[in-house]
């Protein structure tokens, strides 16, 4: 694992499935199943990151359900329920575009007028764009606590600069 890059939570430990060592695993990848693509796969105990080795998965529902090497009954696998499943952001696969959500939490939002709306906090996936959650500053000169952005490319995204901590829109600060 690289040193200066903190892993990515991918996914969660859920509960016991079974008795035979099996538990749930709850995926954050946009391709659910892709979580057992991704070597080494950490987690995260008493604040020290070990590697994971998850021998078999299968799909159960509308989830899945995994044993882990080392575990094989429902009582040694219980203390892995609640952990967090992680990746070295190294082991990420390549983007079509220049950033991961994740790059975009922190920076600087600005309208293409100059108004400072505040930073970027969070971003909600809707069934048809994605949103900025934008705090607004303190001294918001239209009194807003949080501004929703919808993520339209060229439309009210004009400008992501990364490297800069900065996206510029095209937004009225009054909305």
């Amino acid at each position: 694992m690289s040193e200066q890059a903190e892993p990515i939570e991918i996914g969660k430990f859920g509960a016991v499935y079974g008795i035979k060592g099996w538990l749930k695993v709850h995926s954050y990848t946009d391709d659910p199943e892709s979580i057992f693509q991704y070597k080494p796969l950490l987690m995260k105990s008493n604040g020290t990151f070990q590697e994971v080795n998850i021998t078999e998965w299968k799909r159960h529902n509308k989830g899945f359900v995994a044993k882990v090497a080392g575990y094989d009954v429902r009582e040694e696998v219980q203390a892995l329920v609640g952990l967090d499943l992680l990746v070295d952001p190294s082991n990420l696969p390549e983007l079509e575009a220049d950033y991961y959500w994740r790059d975009l939490v922190g920076c600087q939002v600005n309208t293409d007028k100059g108004y400072h709306l505040g930073v970027v906090t969070d971003l909600m996936e809707t069934g048809s764009k994605d949103v900025l959650v934008v705090k607004a500053n303190s001294n918001d000169a239209f009194g807003q606590k949080e501004r929703l952005i919808p993520f339209i490319e060229e439309q009210v995204i004009l400008n992501v600069d990364i490297t800069g901590q900065l996206i510029t829109v095209n937004w009225e600060p009054d909305f």
